[in-house]
């Protein structure tokens, strides 16, 4: 099974500040035909938030566009930049088991189980997860207790030392790993909102953030209140299962970088 992991793509709905100085639809657009061109497509993608820059009815027309090509499954959740019921009345009911009212639900089509996770908080920045959707996660996990799973959501439930980030994080992230620490079978748990790739223990499992399609922080790690963007190449994660080596992340840069040349053709390395 492959996973192909985006995030915070930061749409808008025409060209303005946001798409002029760092061209997010392009820029997602572009990550799209690349995972279109990969050798092996992945069978889902997930989009861990922001995908709209301010969560309105255009921005998310326009999003839904340019999604449009992609030919497999594609499962979203909110982040702080997004509207919930916008949202939730773009995309419908994903998955199975929905919990009302939230962008939460579960995909069990695949080797490895899906749980989408709803951190966002209206007007608010920072995320949280309320009682009745910890409730409906513990539910969900309970439920299949050996099928190696992926919790996927906005806000990394972890300090990242970027103290502006930290002020905006999970609010609630010790309520949520107590879950998780009840609950081996959690491989990964996926996020975004940082714009850039960070990897952590959290409870037992890996928690890991897909840098941005939009643009990439920059952190200062000798002054870490500070803080600031560069345009790399737009990023994405894959994760690939297989029965014999479990989930691997992969980190791939998007964007034209040269040919393509075979080194080794499945029996011998290729001089």
């Amino acid at each position: 099974m492959i996973i192909a992991h985006i995030s915070d793509s930061h749409v808008t709905h025409k060209i303005g500040t946001n798409d002029t100085l760092e061209g997010t639809s392009l820029r997602l657009q572009q990550a799209i035909a690349h995972l279109l061109q990969l050798p092996a497509p992945p069978d889902v993608v997930l989009v861990t938030g922001d995908c709209v820059n301010s969560g309105s009815i255009a921005e998310y027309e326009r999003f839904q566009a340019l999604l449009r090509p992609l030919t497999m499954p594609v499962y979203v959740v909110p982040g702080n930049h997004d509207n919930r019921e916008q949202l939730l009345a773009m995309f419908g009911a994903q998955g199975s088991t929905p919990l009302e009212g939230f962008a939460q639900y579960v995909v069990d089509d695949w080797p490895v189980r899906l749980i989408a996770l709803d951190t966002h908080v209206p007007e608010k920045d920072e995320g949280y997860l309320c009682e009745k959707r910890l409730a409906w996660l513990e539910a969900r996990l309970a439920a299949a207790p050996t099928r190696p799973t992926i919790i996927f959501m906005h806000h990394p439930p972890f300090l990242t030392g970027f103290k502006a980030f930290d002020q905006i994080g999970l609010m609630n992230e010790d309520a949520f790993g107590a879950i998780v620490a009840r609950h081996a079978q959690i491989e990964r748990i996926l996020t975004g909102h940082i714009h850039t790739i960070m990897t952590q223990r959290f409870y037992g499992t890996l928690a890991i953030s897909c840098a941005a399609t939009a643009y990439h922080m920059l952190p200062d790690f000798h002054q870490p209140e500070r803080l600031a963007v560069v345009m790399q190449p737009p990023t994405c994660l894959l994760h690939v299962w297989r029965a014999d080596t479990g989930l691997i992340t992969n980190t791939i840069l998007i964007g034209d970088h040269g040919p393509v040349k075979e080194l080794h053709d499945g029996e011998k390395w290729i001089a």
